[in-house]
């Protein structure tokens, strides 16, 4: 049978240097390896840096171009140019609050709301966004949630003098306006319903005695009146005709059973 052993006698005579030569070239191929990989990721990692630097500049000079226009009454123009800016910086809340307005000198109401709110979901902070929020809310109606936006506004920002006299204020009046308007309206409503009085229509006891002693009273009249004719034609045998009248009394009497005590 033969032997394996000559595997671990050959393994004897590798050499130390040998092995520590190969161990070091093993070791260099390794780190030049990891410096590739280093030096990849690296440069990957720069070009990202430098595309969203880019994008960040670029919808700085289209927000401040669609400004320009909206100071100039461009507003459908400014519209596009945030639109653009917001396809490379869609975190940007200052561009949807700025569009807000704006669609809101354009009295496009609801569009104003939504941009208004993805405003404050990307910057809960920003007083600017909440105030915007409360206008275009009060352009729809929404009179109690513009008031709970402007009080969110103030309380990031309490010293705000245009956010208590203007905005809040007018609000609260549209509030209270609302809810007077609200108390006429139900009042002219109650006002309409007719009242039908529970004693409207008579409760009437057919188990009385007067009752009785009425139909009572009917049903003797009716046996006293004068009873009803009754005529025949009589035709002879030798062609003669006879008209008869015969008087036939009424000889029925009203029974009193015939009244029946009913409620």
């Amino acid at each position: 049978m033969a032997s394996f052993g000559w595997k671990r006698k050959i393994g004897e005579k590798v050499s130390k240097v040998t092995s520590q030569q190969f161990e070091a070239e093993a070791a260099d191929e390794k780190d030049v390896g990891e410096n590739d990989e280093g030096n990849w990721l690296h440069a990957t990692k720069r070009r990202k840096e430098i595309l969203l630097e880019d994008c960040a500049e670029k919808s700085k000079q289209l927000k401040e171009e669609g400004a320009n226009l909206a100071e100039n009454k461009r507003y459908r123009e400014a519209v596009q140019k945030w639109d653009e800016a917001l396809q490379l910086t869609p975190n940007d809340a200052t561009l949807y609050e700025m569009k807000s307005q704006v669609l809101m000198s354009l009295h496009e109401m609801f569009p104003a709301v939504h941009a208004a709110e993805m405003a404050v979901q990307r910057n809960p902070h920003s007083w600017e966004s909440w105030q915007t929020l409360g206008r275009a809310q009060l352009g729809i109606g929404e009179i109690v949630l513009a008031i709970r936006s402007f009080q969110v506004a103030l309380h990031i920002y309490p010293m705000n003098p245009e956010i208590w006299r203007e905005d809040l204020s007018w609000a609260r009046t549209l509030h209270e306006q609302q809810k007077a308007a609200q108390r006429i309206e139900n009042s002219e409503a109650a006002a309409e319903v007719p009242h039908f009085s529970p004693k409207s229509i008579p409760d009437y006891d057919f188990e009385s005695d007067e009752i009785v002693a009425v139909c009572a009273a009917i049903a003797e009249k009716q046996k006293t009146e004068v009873s009803t004719n009754k005529t025949m034609v009589i035709v002879s045998a030798s062609g003669t005709v006879e008209t008869v009248t015969e008087k036939e009394d009424c000889v029925t009497t009203p029974d009193g059973s015939v009244f029946i005590k009913a409620r």
